[in-house]
């Protein structure tokens, strides 16, 4: 498990902003999706031998909404692994790679990166880790990120959990949390928004009539709303 990186503003200020820049402008986004996945192959080594039958939770929510907060809870209380795909964005971003800077300039317009990166990013994690539990936060973030998803990794996942936040809270939240991030300000906050309403809530919608989704009313305190939480993790470890 990740914190979250607040160094992002020094990267950028740091980072030469007419090399990206240059390079974003003329490659289309298409074609380094490709480009994405040859690279992160074989900066591991070609492919990972697969963790057996690993128990696989996404974890859902719109900015703001405290999945974050609530998937540490859930680790630590369940002994789930828990990946943030944003934090594993971030990481990638802080290694100064080729293609941190590709996702640096997506998540600075509050875009989605190509999902062949988010998922072999993930994969990298699962495929690496002792574990066999994993809270998946943020991720898939639309259609096209769900259905990537399980054709590279050839699973659905187990359970989705969701929590529902109303828009105004969001904004609330992500404004007052003041933690150094490049994509708390309010235009991006509203673009975000945008994005995950047009894009998230079909995938939210997919796995509900899946029967596979939990939402989770994410209005309260974080004790509050845990124990909302509590009785999901704990009937599955009943199992």
């Amino acid at each position: 498990m990740w914190r979250r990186v607040n160094l992002l503003s020094q990267l950028i200020s740091s980072s030469s902003s007419s090399t990206t820049k240059s390079y974003l402008v003329n490659h289309h986004q298409a074609a380094y999706g490709f480009k994405i996945w040859e690279s992160l192959s074989s900066e591991a080594g070609g492919d990972f031998p697969r963790v057996q039958n690993p128990f696989i939770a996404f974890v859902l929510g719109g900015p703001g909404s405290g999945k974050g907060t609530q998937c540490a809870k859930i680790a630590e209380t369940f002994g789930f692994t828990h990946l943030s795909a944003g934090d594993l964005l971030r990481k990638e971003i802080l290694s100064n790679s080729e293609n941190g800077a590709m996702i640096l300039n997506k998540i600075k317009k509050g875009k989605i990166v190509p999902s062949e990166m988010t998922i072999k990013l993930i994969q990298r994690e699962i495929e690496s880790s002792e574990g066999n539990k994993f809270l998946i936060d943020g991720f898939p973030r639309s259609e096209e990120n769900r259905i990537t998803y399980e054709r590279i990794i050839g699973k659905e996942p187990n359970i989705v959990c969701f929590f529902d936040l109303p828009e105004e809270e969001m904004v609330k939240r992500v404004l007052g949390r003041n933690q150094g991030r490049i994509d708390d300000n309010i235009d991006t906050v509203k673009e975000r928004l945008k994005v995950f309403t047009s894009l998230n809530l079909p995938v939210v919608d997919y796995y509900s009539e899946k029967g596979k989704l939990y939402k989770i009313n994410a209005l309260g305190t974080v004790d509050e709303i845990f124990e909302r939480v509590r009785p999901i993790f704990a009937s599955l470890s009943e199992r």
